[in-house]
C-alpha cells in the first residue's frame, strides 16, 4: 500500500483536497479551502513527477497565497455586513402593523405585522383598539412595543 502511494502521490493529494473541501463546508471559516487549493497545486506537481519535497514545497507555498490573497476577497464577497439591515425579529422594528386583539396600558394584546401575529405592549398610556394601525417602536424578545399612527 505504501509503495502505490508513493507511486501515485497525486492520489494522496486529491484526497486531502476533497477533504478539505468537505471540512469547509461545514465550518465556513475560508481557511480550509485555502488548503485544499494547495493540495490541489500539489495534485498537478505529483503529476509532473516532481519530488515530493516539492509537492510539499507547491502545497505550503499556494497554501499560504491562498490564505493571504485569496481568502480576504471571498470572506468580504461572501460575508457582506450591511450595518443599517436589521435581520432576524429586529427587522420588526420601524414596521407597521395591525391590533388584533385590543391592548391595554396594563396589558398585553396582539398585534398583526406582515400576515403575523405578535404579543405587543403599547409604549403610551392610551389603549388601542381592535384594527388600530401601529407601528412597531421596540422589542424585547417576542413582545414588541407599539405606537399608535
Amino acid at each position: 500500500m505504501i509503495d502505490y502511494l508513493k507511486e501515485n502521490l497525486w492520489l494522496l493529494w486529491t484526497l486531502v483536497s476533497v477533504l478539505a473541501l468537505i471540512l469547509e463546508v461545514s465550518s465556513g471559516t475560508f481557511y480550509l479551502i485555502c488548503f485544499a487549493i494547495g493540495a490541489a497545486c500539489a495534485v498537478v506537481a505529483s503529476l509532473l513527477g516532481l519530488p515530493l519535497w516539492v509537492q510539499v514545497l507547491v502545497f505550503a507555498a499556494f497554501s499560504a497565497v491562498s490564505v493571504y490573497g485569496v481568502r480576504p476577497f471571498v470572506y468580504k464577497y461572501l460575508h457582506r455586513e450591511d450595518a443599517g439591515r436589521a435581520s432576524n425579529a429586529d427587522a420588526l422594528i420601524g414596521r407597521e402593523g395591525v391590533v388584533v386583539e385590543p391592548i391595554t396600558p396594563q396589558g398585553a394584546g396582539y398585534v398583526r405585522i406582515d400576515g403575523d401575529e405578535w404579543k405587543a405592549v403599547i409604549a403610551g398610556s392610551e389603549p388601542l383598539d381592535k384594527g388600530a394601525k401601529v407601528r412597531v417602536v421596540a422589542r424585547e424578545s417576542i413582545i414588541v412595543t407599539v405606537e399608535k399612527l
